[in-house]
Protein backbone atom coordinates (compact mmCIF):
# COMPACT_ATOMS: atom_id res chain seq x y z
CA UNK A 1 0.00 0.00 0.00
CA UNK A 2 1.17 3.53 -0.80
CA UNK A 3 0.76 6.20 1.84
CA UNK A 4 -1.42 8.13 -0.60
CA UNK A 5 -3.91 5.23 -0.54
CA UNK A 6 -5.18 6.37 2.85
CA UNK A 7 -6.47 9.58 1.23
CA UNK A 8 -10.28 9.51 0.81
CA UNK A 9 -11.51 8.38 -2.59
CA UNK A 10 -13.15 11.72 -3.27
CA UNK A 11 -9.79 13.48 -2.88
CA UNK A 12 -7.90 11.06 -5.13
CA UNK A 13 -10.61 11.48 -7.78
CA UNK A 14 -10.01 15.23 -8.08
CA UNK A 15 -8.46 16.54 -11.30
CA UNK A 16 -6.36 19.50 -10.10
CA UNK A 17 -7.07 22.96 -11.44
CA UNK A 18 -4.67 23.81 -14.26
CA UNK A 19 -3.89 27.55 -14.43
CA UNK A 20 -2.86 29.39 -17.57
CA UNK A 21 0.80 29.02 -18.46
CA UNK A 22 3.08 31.94 -17.55
CA UNK A 23 5.06 33.76 -20.23
CA UNK A 24 8.36 32.31 -18.95
CA UNK A 25 7.15 28.72 -19.48
CA UNK A 26 6.13 29.40 -23.07
CA UNK A 27 9.42 31.17 -23.79
CA UNK A 28 11.39 28.13 -22.58
CA UNK A 29 9.16 25.57 -24.25
CA UNK A 30 9.11 27.18 -27.70
CA UNK A 31 12.42 29.04 -27.66
CA UNK A 32 10.77 32.46 -27.84
CA UNK A 33 11.76 35.88 -26.56
CA UNK A 34 9.66 36.70 -23.50
CA UNK A 35 9.35 40.30 -24.64
CA UNK A 36 7.61 39.14 -27.83
CA UNK A 37 5.00 36.99 -26.06
CA UNK A 38 1.53 38.24 -25.18
CA UNK A 39 -0.63 36.55 -22.56
CA UNK A 40 -4.39 36.68 -23.01
CA UNK A 41 -5.22 33.55 -21.05
CA UNK A 42 -5.98 34.36 -17.41
CA UNK A 43 -8.46 37.27 -17.46
CA UNK A 44 -5.89 39.67 -16.04
CA UNK A 45 -6.09 43.45 -16.27
CA UNK A 46 -3.85 44.71 -19.13
CA UNK A 47 -3.47 48.21 -17.66
CA UNK A 48 -0.76 47.26 -15.21
CA UNK A 49 -1.00 48.24 -11.54
CA UNK A 50 -2.40 51.56 -10.39
CA UNK A 51 0.40 53.95 -9.29
CA UNK A 52 -1.61 54.58 -6.12
CA UNK A 53 -1.53 50.85 -5.38
CA UNK A 54 2.21 50.66 -5.99
CA UNK A 55 2.74 53.58 -3.59
CA UNK A 56 0.59 51.89 -0.93
CA UNK A 57 2.54 48.65 -1.26
CA UNK A 58 5.83 50.54 -0.95
CA UNK A 59 4.65 52.16 2.27
CA UNK A 60 3.40 48.86 3.69
CA UNK A 61 6.64 47.07 2.84
CA UNK A 62 8.34 48.69 5.81
CA UNK A 63 6.35 46.39 8.12
CA UNK A 64 7.13 43.05 6.45
CA UNK A 65 8.47 41.63 9.72
CA UNK A 66 5.02 42.01 11.30
CA UNK A 67 2.08 39.69 10.86
CA UNK A 68 -0.82 41.25 8.96
CA UNK A 69 -3.99 42.45 10.65
CA UNK A 70 -5.84 39.15 10.87
CA UNK A 71 -9.19 40.90 11.09
CA UNK A 72 -8.53 43.18 8.10
CA UNK A 73 -10.10 46.03 10.11
CA UNK A 74 -9.32 48.96 7.80
CA UNK A 75 -10.26 47.17 4.59
CA UNK A 76 -13.45 45.80 6.11
CA UNK A 77 -14.40 49.26 7.33
CA UNK A 78 -14.01 50.63 3.81
CA UNK A 79 -16.01 47.78 2.26
CA UNK A 80 -18.71 48.09 4.93
CA UNK A 81 -19.14 51.79 4.15
CA UNK A 82 -19.26 51.16 0.41
CA UNK A 83 -21.85 48.37 0.54
CA UNK A 84 -23.77 49.57 3.61
CA UNK A 85 -23.22 46.38 5.58
CA UNK A 86 -21.58 45.77 8.94
CA UNK A 87 -17.97 44.62 9.25
CA UNK A 88 -19.09 41.30 10.72
CA UNK A 89 -20.83 40.56 7.42
CA UNK A 90 -17.52 40.60 5.53
CA UNK A 91 -15.01 37.78 5.13
CA UNK A 92 -11.68 38.51 3.44
CA UNK A 93 -10.05 35.84 1.33
CA UNK A 94 -6.81 34.96 -0.40
CA UNK A 95 -8.52 35.71 -3.68
CA UNK A 96 -12.25 35.10 -4.14
CA UNK A 97 -11.34 31.42 -4.66
CA UNK A 98 -10.58 31.34 -0.95
CA UNK A 99 -14.13 32.49 -0.17
CA UNK A 100 -15.50 29.65 -2.31
CA UNK A 101 -13.27 27.13 -0.52
CA UNK A 102 -14.35 28.46 2.88
CA UNK A 103 -18.00 28.03 1.93
CA UNK A 104 -17.37 24.43 0.95
CA UNK A 105 -15.32 23.80 4.10
CA UNK A 106 -18.02 25.15 6.38
CA UNK A 107 -21.15 23.86 4.67
CA UNK A 108 -20.31 20.78 2.60
CA UNK A 109 -19.39 17.24 3.63
CA UNK A 110 -20.06 13.63 2.58
CA UNK A 111 -23.80 13.09 2.32
CA UNK A 112 -24.42 16.66 1.14
CA UNK A 113 -24.66 18.03 -2.39
CA UNK A 114 -24.08 21.26 -4.30
CA UNK A 115 -25.66 22.48 -7.52
CA UNK A 116 -23.80 24.33 -10.29
CA UNK A 117 -24.20 24.95 -14.01
CA UNK A 118 -22.47 23.21 -16.86
CA UNK A 119 -19.66 25.43 -18.29
CA UNK A 120 -19.26 27.29 -14.98
CA UNK A 121 -16.12 28.02 -12.96
CA UNK A 122 -14.09 24.87 -12.28
CA UNK A 123 -13.55 25.75 -8.62
CA UNK A 124 -17.23 25.05 -7.85
CA UNK A 125 -16.69 21.43 -8.79
CA UNK A 126 -13.29 21.22 -7.10
CA UNK A 127 -14.44 22.78 -3.83
CA UNK A 128 -17.50 20.55 -3.71
CA UNK A 129 -15.51 17.40 -4.39
CA UNK A 130 -12.72 18.33 -1.97
CA UNK A 131 -15.09 18.04 0.98
CA UNK A 132 -16.77 14.84 -0.14
CA UNK A 133 -20.07 16.34 -1.25
CA UNK A 134 -21.88 15.32 -4.43
CA UNK A 135 -21.78 17.74 -7.33
CA UNK A 136 -24.97 18.21 -9.35
CA UNK A 137 -24.14 19.69 -12.75
CA UNK A 138 -27.14 21.26 -14.46
CA UNK A 139 -27.07 21.44 -18.29
CA UNK A 140 -26.45 24.96 -19.57
CA UNK A 141 -28.89 26.99 -21.60
CA UNK A 142 -27.13 28.83 -24.43
CA UNK A 143 -23.83 28.40 -22.55
CA UNK A 144 -25.27 30.07 -19.46
CA UNK A 145 -27.22 29.23 -16.31
CA UNK A 146 -30.66 27.66 -16.62
CA UNK A 147 -32.06 28.94 -13.34
CA UNK A 148 -35.30 26.96 -13.51
CA UNK A 149 -33.37 23.74 -14.07
CA UNK A 150 -30.97 24.60 -11.26
CA UNK A 151 -33.86 25.19 -8.87
CA UNK A 152 -35.39 21.86 -9.90
CA UNK A 153 -32.05 20.10 -9.32
CA UNK A 154 -31.90 21.10 -5.65
CA UNK A 155 -32.38 18.05 -3.45
CA UNK A 156 -33.11 17.53 0.23
CA UNK A 157 -29.37 17.01 0.81
CA UNK A 158 -28.32 20.14 -1.10
CA UNK A 159 -26.48 22.74 0.98
CA UNK A 160 -25.01 25.07 -1.66
CA UNK A 161 -26.00 26.45 -5.06
CA UNK A 162 -23.08 28.01 -6.95
CA UNK A 163 -24.04 30.80 -9.35
CA UNK A 164 -21.75 33.09 -11.37
CA UNK A 165 -22.95 36.33 -12.93
CA UNK A 166 -21.24 37.07 -15.30
CA UNK A 167 -20.16 33.49 -15.81
CA UNK A 168 -16.60 32.31 -16.39
CA UNK A 169 -15.58 30.96 -18.92
CA UNK A 170 -18.58 31.74 -21.15
CA UNK A 171 -19.18 35.39 -20.22
CA UNK A 172 -22.95 34.96 -20.10
CA UNK A 173 -25.05 37.19 -17.84
CA UNK A 174 -28.56 37.17 -16.37
CA UNK A 175 -30.61 40.22 -15.34
CA UNK A 176 -30.75 41.00 -11.64
CA UNK A 177 -34.49 40.37 -11.46
CA UNK A 178 -34.01 36.77 -12.60
CA UNK A 179 -31.18 36.20 -10.15
CA UNK A 180 -33.17 37.65 -7.27
CA UNK A 181 -36.22 35.54 -8.13
CA UNK A 182 -34.01 32.45 -8.11
CA UNK A 183 -32.59 33.30 -4.69
CA UNK A 184 -36.11 33.85 -3.35
CA UNK A 185 -37.19 30.45 -4.69
CA UNK A 186 -34.33 28.52 -3.09
CA UNK A 187 -35.05 27.00 0.35
CA UNK A 188 -33.64 29.06 3.20
CA UNK A 189 -31.42 26.15 4.30
CA UNK A 190 -29.54 26.20 0.98
CA UNK A 191 -26.78 28.78 0.55
CA UNK A 192 -26.76 30.62 -2.76
CA UNK A 193 -23.22 31.73 -3.59
CA UNK A 194 -23.42 34.53 -6.14
CA UNK A 195 -19.96 34.89 -7.68
CA UNK A 196 -19.58 38.44 -9.02
CA UNK A 197 -15.88 38.40 -9.90
CA UNK A 198 -16.53 40.28 -13.16
CA UNK A 199 -19.24 42.62 -11.88
CA UNK A 200 -17.24 45.80 -12.55
CA UNK A 201 -17.23 45.06 -16.29
CA UNK A 202 -21.01 45.15 -16.59
CA UNK A 203 -22.72 48.07 -18.28
CA UNK A 204 -24.01 50.59 -15.73
CA UNK A 205 -27.62 49.64 -16.47
CA UNK A 206 -26.80 45.97 -15.86
CA UNK A 207 -25.30 46.46 -12.43
CA UNK A 208 -27.47 45.92 -9.36
CA UNK A 209 -27.16 46.66 -5.66
CA UNK A 210 -26.96 42.98 -4.78
CA UNK A 211 -25.52 43.81 -1.34
CA UNK A 212 -28.91 45.24 -0.39
CA UNK A 213 -30.42 41.78 -0.94
CA UNK A 214 -28.53 40.41 2.07
CA UNK A 215 -31.05 41.91 4.51
CA UNK A 216 -33.82 39.96 2.82
CA UNK A 217 -31.99 36.72 2.07
CA UNK A 218 -29.73 35.46 4.88
CA UNK A 219 -28.90 32.39 2.76
CA UNK A 220 -27.10 34.58 0.17
CA UNK A 221 -23.33 35.01 -0.14
CA UNK A 222 -21.78 37.51 -2.55
CA UNK A 223 -18.24 36.78 -3.71
CA UNK A 224 -16.06 39.55 -5.15
CA UNK A 225 -12.41 39.92 -6.15
CA UNK A 226 -9.70 42.55 -6.58
CA UNK A 227 -7.97 40.42 -9.24
CA UNK A 228 -9.81 41.69 -12.30
CA UNK A 229 -10.95 45.30 -12.68
CA UNK A 230 -8.79 46.41 -9.74
CA UNK A 231 -5.67 44.80 -11.22
CA UNK A 232 -4.41 42.94 -8.13
CA UNK A 233 -4.29 39.35 -9.41
CA UNK A 234 -0.75 38.71 -8.11
CA UNK A 235 -1.68 39.73 -4.56
CA UNK A 236 -4.59 37.28 -4.24
CA UNK A 237 -7.29 39.17 -2.40
CA UNK A 238 -11.05 38.89 -2.51
CA UNK A 239 -13.99 39.14 -0.15
CA UNK A 240 -17.44 37.82 0.59
CA UNK A 241 -20.52 39.68 1.80
CA UNK A 242 -23.07 37.66 3.76
CA UNK A 243 -25.21 37.41 6.89
CA UNK A 244 -23.13 37.77 10.04
CA UNK A 245 -24.06 34.25 11.19
CA UNK A 246 -22.74 32.79 7.93
CA UNK A 247 -19.58 34.89 8.15
CA UNK A 248 -18.98 33.53 11.65
CA UNK A 249 -18.98 29.99 10.26
CA UNK A 250 -16.51 30.86 7.51
CA UNK A 251 -14.23 32.56 10.00
CA UNK A 252 -14.13 29.36 12.03
CA UNK A 253 -12.42 27.55 9.15
CA UNK A 254 -10.49 30.51 7.71
CA UNK A 255 -6.73 30.38 8.12
CA UNK A 256 -5.28 33.07 10.41
CA UNK A 257 -3.64 35.86 8.43
CA UNK A 258 -5.02 34.53 5.14
CA UNK A 259 -4.71 38.00 3.53
CA UNK A 260 -1.25 39.53 3.72
CA UNK A 261 -0.43 43.12 4.65
CA UNK A 262 0.59 44.20 1.16
CA UNK A 263 -2.65 42.88 -0.30
CA UNK A 264 -4.73 44.69 2.31
CA UNK A 265 -2.91 47.98 1.72
CA UNK A 266 -3.22 47.55 -2.04
CA UNK A 267 -6.94 46.77 -1.86
CA UNK A 268 -7.64 49.91 0.18
CA UNK A 269 -5.72 52.03 -2.36
CA UNK A 270 -7.51 50.27 -5.23
CA UNK A 271 -10.93 51.03 -3.77
CA UNK A 272 -9.97 54.68 -3.54
CA UNK A 273 -8.66 54.81 -7.13
CA UNK A 274 -12.00 55.01 -8.92
CA UNK A 275 -10.33 56.51 -12.01
CA UNK A 276 -8.32 53.30 -12.50
CA UNK A 277 -11.49 51.19 -12.45
CA UNK A 278 -13.16 53.54 -14.93
CA UNK A 279 -10.16 53.26 -17.25
CA UNK A 280 -10.18 49.47 -16.88
CA UNK A 281 -13.85 49.38 -17.82
CA UNK A 282 -13.39 51.65 -20.83
CA UNK A 283 -10.37 49.72 -22.12
CA UNK A 284 -12.31 46.49 -21.76
CA UNK A 285 -15.32 47.80 -23.68
CA UNK A 286 -13.12 49.03 -26.53
CA UNK A 287 -11.17 45.78 -26.60
CA UNK A 288 -14.31 43.66 -26.59
CA UNK A 289 -15.64 45.56 -29.59
CA UNK A 290 -12.27 45.17 -31.32
CA UNK A 291 -12.24 41.39 -30.88
CA UNK A 292 -15.90 40.98 -31.83
CA UNK A 293 -15.28 42.94 -35.05
CA UNK A 294 -12.22 40.81 -35.75
CA UNK A 295 -14.15 37.58 -35.27
CA UNK A 296 -16.85 38.79 -37.64
CA UNK A 297 -14.21 39.57 -40.27
CA UNK A 298 -12.89 36.03 -39.86
CA UNK A 299 -16.44 34.58 -40.00
CA UNK A 300 -16.04 33.04 -36.54
CA UNK A 301 -18.83 32.41 -34.07
CA UNK A 302 -18.39 33.79 -30.55
CA UNK A 303 -20.37 33.89 -27.32
CA UNK A 304 -21.34 37.48 -26.43
CA UNK A 305 -19.52 38.22 -23.18
CA UNK A 306 -20.08 40.50 -20.20
CA UNK A 307 -16.68 39.90 -18.58
CA UNK A 308 -13.12 40.81 -19.58
CA UNK A 309 -12.77 37.80 -21.88
CA UNK A 310 -14.62 36.21 -24.78
CA UNK A 311 -15.02 32.66 -26.12
CA UNK A 312 -14.59 32.13 -29.85
CA UNK A 313 -15.36 28.93 -31.77
CA UNK A 314 -12.35 27.79 -33.81
CA UNK A 315 -12.92 24.08 -34.45
CA UNK A 316 -10.09 22.03 -32.94
CA UNK A 317 -9.25 24.46 -30.14
CA UNK A 318 -6.37 22.38 -28.76
CA UNK A 319 -4.63 22.36 -32.14
CA UNK A 320 -5.34 26.04 -32.67
CA UNK A 321 -4.00 26.87 -29.21
CA UNK A 322 -0.72 25.09 -29.92
CA UNK A 323 -0.32 26.96 -33.21
CA UNK A 324 -0.89 30.28 -31.43
CA UNK A 325 1.60 29.39 -28.71
CA UNK A 326 4.25 28.81 -31.36
CA UNK A 327 3.58 32.38 -32.48
CA UNK A 328 3.97 33.73 -28.95
CA UNK A 329 0.27 34.23 -28.23
CA UNK A 330 -1.14 32.64 -25.07
CA UNK A 331 -4.91 32.13 -24.87
CA UNK A 332 -6.98 29.50 -23.05
CA UNK A 333 -8.57 26.41 -24.61
CA UNK A 334 -11.64 25.42 -22.59
CA UNK A 335 -12.02 21.76 -23.46
CA UNK A 336 -11.96 21.01 -19.73
CA UNK A 337 -15.22 22.97 -19.49
CA UNK A 338 -16.89 20.77 -22.09
CA UNK A 339 -16.22 23.28 -24.88
CA UNK A 340 -13.50 21.65 -27.05
CA UNK A 341 -14.14 23.92 -30.04
CA UNK A 342 -13.68 27.18 -28.13
CA UNK A 343 -10.78 29.38 -27.09
CA UNK A 344 -11.26 31.86 -24.25
CA UNK A 345 -9.42 35.09 -24.95
CA UNK A 346 -8.77 37.76 -22.34
CA UNK A 347 -9.30 41.33 -23.50
CA UNK A 348 -5.90 42.98 -23.78
CA UNK A 349 -4.62 46.33 -24.95
CA UNK A 350 -5.51 47.41 -28.48
CA UNK A 351 -2.03 46.37 -29.64
CA UNK A 352 -2.28 42.95 -27.95
CA UNK A 353 -5.76 42.35 -29.36
CA UNK A 354 -4.57 43.17 -32.87
CA UNK A 355 -1.56 40.90 -32.47
CA UNK A 356 -3.85 38.05 -31.44
CA UNK A 357 -6.25 38.64 -34.34
CA UNK A 358 -3.38 38.71 -36.84
CA UNK A 359 -1.98 35.45 -35.43
CA UNK A 360 -5.42 33.85 -35.43
CA UNK A 361 -6.01 34.82 -39.07
CA UNK A 362 -2.64 33.39 -40.06
CA UNK A 363 -3.24 30.12 -38.23
CA UNK A 364 -6.70 29.71 -39.75
CA UNK A 365 -5.11 29.83 -43.21
CA UNK A 366 -2.50 27.14 -42.46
Amino acid sequence: MKISDITPDYIRAISPYVPGKPVSDIAREFGLDEAQIIKLASNENPLGPSPKVVAAITRAAGELTRYPDGSGYDLKAMLAARYRVSADQIVLGNGSNDILELVAHAFLRPGKSAVFAQHSFAVYTLATQAFGAAGIEVPAREYGHDLAAMRAAIRDDTSVAWLANPNNPTGTWLPAAEIKAFIASVPSNVLVVLDEAYNEYLLPEQQADTASWLAEYPHLILSRTFSKAYGLAALRIGYGLMHADVAAMLNRVRQPFNVNSLAQAAAIAALEDTDYVRRSYALNRQGMQQLEAGFRRLALTFIPSHGNFICVKVGNAAKMNLALLRRGVIVRPVGNYGMPEFLRVTIGTAKENERFLDALAAVLQE
